[in-house]
């Protein structure tokens, strides 16, 4: 017996899992992959990840906390616009990986503010692997 089955149904079925799943989890790995570096850069290696956020402040240390938040608040920001390209383009996914990869290279002015060279590379890392990770899921879970 043939039956059809509707590509909903089929995409819950495929081994990747639901598509909300496989962006959900791109979320948690960008989210992991900045706290290894961070592990990596302030417990391990004894960096002091301070930034100054304002000119005329104090730096201010960024800890792990810190991290977890940016790189969730941000990735879940991502996600959600992508779900609403998707929404309203049939080029949805094409457009936000330009402007995801526009977003990335403006966010490494951020690290530029780092007190020392070492701390101003683990940062600069830091955005890197948290938009390569999530701009990699993005695009596998969007491809059928």
């Amino acid at each position: 017996m043939d039956s059809a089955v509707s590509p909903t149904v089929a995409n819950l079925t495929e081994n990747r899992g639901p598509r909300w799943r496989q962006r959900a989890l791109g979320v948690l790995l960008a989210a992991l992959a900045a706290v290894v570096i961070w592990v990596v850069a302030v417990p391990l290696a004894g960096m002091d990840l301070d930034a100054t956020m304002a000119e005329g402040q104090a730096p201010t240390r960024i800890n792990l906390g810190m991290v977890v938040a940016a790189a969730l608040i941000i990735s879940l920001l991502g996600w959600a616009l992508l779900a609403l390209l998707e929404r309203v383009s049939r080029h949805g996914l094409r457009i936000w990986v330009i402007v995801a990869v526009i977003f990335l290279l403006l966010s490494l002015a951020g690290p530029t503010m780092a007190e020392t060279g070492g701390a101003m590379v683990a940062l600069a890392l830091m955005h890197l692997a948290v938009g390569g990770v999530l701009i990699a899921a993005m695009i596998r879970s969007a491809r059928r």
